[in-house]
């Protein structure tokens, strides 16, 4: 019995100090010092990912109306009045004319030059008649023999050769004997005295 007193007397003093309490603001020091606490607890939770919303797509755009074509108008067409022409330009076309015929007109070709040929049969050159040979005169033999020799410009023999042969080597060995022994004439061109190639022709004729 003295312990079930015991036991109801302490919760009649466990409700007289909660409304003691209650009345002089311990228990709300009591809330006000645990509630921060559990504010703290969650503050410090990661906080929960927002559901992403789905992204709507955007409506397609209308086309453009397309701008008016412009209407092009025909050229309206402008009378022609025919003009005559310059006369400056009718009278320039025959000098043009002239002109481009001398232009065209081929230069004149130079003068051919002027040559006088070699000579041996002057009569102050004093020349000799060629040898007839003892031995041909006996045997009979004769013809003609044609020398070339190449004369200076100082009318010497500078080179003989035979140009046709009479046919007997006497004779053509006493023709070119004497054309080397000759004087002569020089050749000219314009006036001026130049070496030149020149035949000399021998006959041997017996009388």
């Amino acid at each position: 019995m003295n312990r079930r007193l015991l036991i109801a007397a302490s919760v009649v003093l466990l409700h007289v100090g909660v409304l003691w309490a209650l009345q002089s603001g311990l228990m709300r020091r009591a809330v006000e010092v645990i509630i921060p606490g559990e504010i703290l607890s969650e503050f410090i939770s990661p906080p929960a990912p927002e559901a992403q919303k789905p992204q709507t797509p955007a409506p397609p755009r209308k086309p453009e109306p397309a701008p008016p074509k412009a209407q092009v108008q025909p050229p309206t067409p402008q009378p022609v009045t025919a003009t005559a022409p310059a006369p400056a330009v009718a009278q320039a076309a025959p000098a043009a004319i002239e002109a481009s015929t001398v232009a065209a007109a081929p230069a004149a070709p130079p003068a051919p030059a002027r040559i006088e040929l070699p000579s041996s049969d002057a009569a102050y050159l004093n020349n000799p008649k060629p040898s007839y040979p003892p031995l041909s005169r006996r045997l009979g033999e004769q013809g003609k023999v044609v020398v070339r020799v190449l004369i200076g410009v100082d009318g010497t023999a500078q080179q003989a050769e035979i140009r046709s042969s009479s046919g007997y080597d006497r004779l053509d060995q006493a023709a070119l004997a004497t054309v080397r022994s000759w004087r002569y004439v020089p050749g000219r061109r314009n006036g001026m005295a130049e070496a030149m190639w020149f035949n000399v022709p021998i006959n041997f004729v017996l009388e």
